[in-house]
């Protein structure tokens, strides 16, 4: 099966407020799927919905072909969720937090044991075992509410806002614990409002704000229908940049400019030449990929907000 996940259609409110509007995404199995939005857009709903603790307005959720609905437990065995809250019993050590977390999902015995033993080695976290969690930093609490979302092996993992307010250590641990899962064959469902999380790890991307999802598709695709190349350009002598033509904007940024233009490169050509033509000197010239900020300020108008 290409798609593990069919979303179809999702709407939800809460009394007078709108949460979701007609949302629908796939997702490829095996892949790292990003749900990128600003805080308030409907991510941790979706989330919700899509692990059963929330039932939608109207829609469908199909996970391996299966109704999640109408199956919730046989669905539920195959996912597992991290939601954006820690739910951890502060008092009780990482290792019995987890026996704990184990036998509600219904691992028991020795082959609990050997869960417990493999998820404190995939977090980094196996010489802290016998510690009790309220002594963890909360980089560490959040890899250990992995931990136990991976006790009973799902074959998805749903990720509501992993990294909020942890450690760049942490942050890097669950990185490479989420590449590992995609090499083990784990399809990963990550929401985030931090651009530079998904480009670093999902496959394909939704935006989603207000409640609806804005664009969805391959990232490098995205990146390349939605926004423009840019020149960037130091130089001691920037009036004489306007003499070129083909120049749509000049704004300042850092040290130097960014020049917009229907066509890089050969822009790049003509200011080069240009430069010799009327003798300034060019201290840094380049092209600049597009990002997703500017997809999201192309689509919305507005920078990502917090």
């Amino acid at each position: 099966m290409d798609h593990v996940l069919d979303i179809q259609h999702l709407t939800k409110t809460y009394g007078k407020k709108t949460a979701l509007v007609d949302i629908s995404f796939k997702v490829k199995a095996g892949s790292c799927f990003g749900l990128l939005g600003p805080n308030g857009a409907g991510k941790s709903t979706t989330m919700k919905i899509l692990t059963g603790i929330v039932e939608p307005d109207t829609g469908k959720v199909l996970i391996q072909g299966i109704d999640a609905k109408k199956n919730p437990l046989l669905v539920k065995k195959t996912i597992g969720y991290v939601p954006q809250s820690i739910t951890l019993y502060e008092d009780l050590s990482a290792f019995d937090n987890l026996m704990f977390f184990g036998q509600m999902y219904g691992v028991k015995g020795h082959t609990l044991q050997e869960r417990i033993t493999k998820v404190l080695k995939q977090t980094g976290l196996l010489e802290r075992a016998k510690d009790k969690v309220k002594e963890y930093s909360g980089g560490m609490k959040r890899r250990i509410n992995i931990a136990a979302a991976l006790l009973h092996n799902p074959q998805i993992l749903i990720l509501d806002e992993p990294t909020v307010g942890i450690d760049p250590q942490s942050r890097n641990h669950i990185f490479d614990m989420i590449q590992a899962l995609k090499e083990d064959g784990v399809t990963i469902v990550y929401s985030t409002h931090y651009m530079e999380e998904v480009e670093t790890l999902c496959d394909e991307i939704a935006i989603i704000d207000n409640g609806q999802i804005i664009t969805q598709g391959n990232l490098k695709e995205l990146k390349a229908k939605y926004s423009d190349k840019v020149i960037y350009i130091e130089t001691t002598q920037i009036e004489k940049l306007r003499l070129i033509p083909n120049i749509s904007k000049i704004t300042a940024k850092n040290d130097g400019w960014i020049i917009e233009s229907e066509h890089p490169v050969t822009l790049l050509q003509e200011i080069l030449k240009a430069s010799v033509e009327h003798g300034f000197e060019i201290l840094a010239l380049e092209m600049v990929q597009p990002t997703l900020e500017s997809v999201f300020l192309s689509l919305t108008g507005t920078s990502l907000r917090d």
